[in-house]
């Protein structure tokens, strides 16, 4: 969840203070993560999404991949009334996790609930979106890539997490993983892409944005 894994240890830090919040329910559901060794984006790549939802005036946000919510949260609270975010996850118990921690947060009216593969839904979902965020299984992001390109509309937002995994994208010496291929597959993909410029942060386990100009 800390940004101590890719950056100088008192720079990650350093960060993470600045990330802090008094948000109760988030809280709660960072402990929940912590007990359980559930992975989330954490403070300071959830500032960044809500920021990014705010930067795009974003209405309609796409989760490929939401877990129990956290992210689904930092989405929900930036979006205007009437804004909608589609939380996906593959395990119905996370979908139900979601709903409650939602609902308490009072901002379970701004999403929309869908439990299968990311891929189906969003390939079933008609209409445009201001922001896309992937956060699935990473073999999976380069499909993930093909689907989000053309479902986001011209000065929107696609997302991914873990764009760094553990620094592994950036070691030659690793090959044969289908996870980090995964990754380096999509970055390369995306950064060819004339329709979008992009950029990496070292939050987290990395995170690459990129908007589309065309």
């Amino acid at each position: 969840m800390a940004s101590e894994g890719i950056l100088e240890p008192r720079v990650g830090a350093y960060l993470e203070r600045l990330a802090q919040h008094d948000h109760s329910v988030l809280r709660e559901m960072e402990a929940l993560a912590a007990a359980s060794d559930f992975p989330i984006v954490g403070p300071e790549c959830g500032r960044l999404l809500h920021q990014l939802a705010r930067m795009s005036a974003a209405r309609r946000v796409f989760e490929m991949g939401s877990g129990f919510g956290y992210s689904t949260l930092w989405f929900a609270a930036a979006l205007p009334p009437g804004g909608r975010v589609v939380h996906t996850d593959g395990d119905p118990e996370n979908s139900r996790r979601a709903h409650e921690f939602l609902t308490r947060a009072g901002l379970a009216d701004r999403v929309q609930f869908e439990t299968g593969d990311a891929r189906e839904i969003l390939a079933r979902t008609p209409g445009e979106f201001d922001v896309i965020f992937i956060d699935i299984d990473k073999e999976q992001y380069p499909d993930a890539y093909a689907l989000a390109r053309d479902r986001v509309r011209v000065g929107g937002v696609v997302a991914i997490h873990n764009a760094l995994w553990s620094g592994r994208v950036a070691d030659p010496a690793v090959t044969g993983e289908p996870a980090t291929q995964g990754v380096r597959e999509y970055l390369r993909r995306m950064w060819a892409d004339p329709a979008f410029v992009s950029s990496l942060l070292p939050l987290d386990d990395g995170m690459a944005v990129s908007v589309r100009v065309a």
